[in-house]
């Protein structure tokens, strides 16, 4: 069964926040470059959890009409200052630091089976994003990291973001692709499930620490996905 949809998709779709980059790393360590050279006391591991804690709440913002479509970038640099003004920091950085810092997502770190496991991927599947990241946002972390993605589908592109049922339809549309051909690969099941819903595939891909070490992580398998995976390598492991 499974070697039967391996063949019927051409086209894989990714999440990118957690599913292929370390997020909370990597804000940690620009966090912690940032205070040394400011001198600021501030527990960066927190501050990278509060940061993407309220990266759902701003989108359902632009969900229910309290704001119209805003990009990422400034989702981020609303809940970026209002950190900064919770921790005390707003005065301590400057307008370009600032800018500098909301722009970390741009550069996260991949995880380290990622750029491996998409290469191999790619000699058989047209690779995408498919992540609420902002079209300029995903080129650059992609740049920076090493990313070999044949193109890059946005949220920005839909008007809408996950889990609302445009982004998916829309990967399709552009893609040219039926829903069957197309595999959503995610480390997220609620993303999964969204896709599924739209006749997608499904690959589940376990990232145990995306979250951190002293997080507990739904691991549990749903049984309507077609692949589940310890990383990147191992999903293609199972699909060549």
């Amino acid at each position: 069964m499974t070697e039967s949809i391996a063949s019927e998709v051409r086209a894989l779709t990714f999440d990118v926040f957690g599913t292929v980059v370390d997020w909370r790393s990597s804000v940690i360590r620009e966090g912690q470059q940032l205070g040394d050279a400011k001198g600021l006391n501030i527990d960066w591991a927190r501050f990278a959890d509060e940061w993407r804690g309220g990266y759902a709440p701003a989108m359902d913002r632009v969900r229910q009409g309290e704001l119209p479509w805003t990009r990422l970038d400034e989702l981020h640099r609303m809940t970026l200052d209002r950190l900064l003004d919770d921790h005390g920091l707003a005065d301590c950085l400057d307008e370009t630091e600032k800018d500098h810092l909301n722009r970390v997502w741009h550069r996260l770190t991949p995880w380290p089976d990622s750029a491996e496991g998409l290469s191999k991927l790619k000699q058989r599947y047209v690779l995408a994003t498919l992540s609420n990241g902002n079209v300029s946002l995903l080129v650059n972390m992609a740049r920076n990291a090493g990313l070999p993605w044949d193109c890059v589908l946005s949220s920005e592109l839909a008007g809408h973001y996950k889990r609302d049922p445009e982004v998916y339809q829309m990967a399709m549309r552009l893609l040219d692709l039926k829903p069957s051909q197309v595999m959503m690969v995610a480390a997220h099941q609620d993303d999964l499930q969204a896709a599924y819903r739209q006749g997608m595939r499904t690959a589940f891909i376990k990232r145990p620490l995306e979250h951190g070490p002293d997080a507990t992580p739904d691991l549990s398998i749903d049984p309507r996905f077609d692949f589940v995976a310890e990383d990147i390598i191992d999903l293609a492991r199972q699909l060549l």
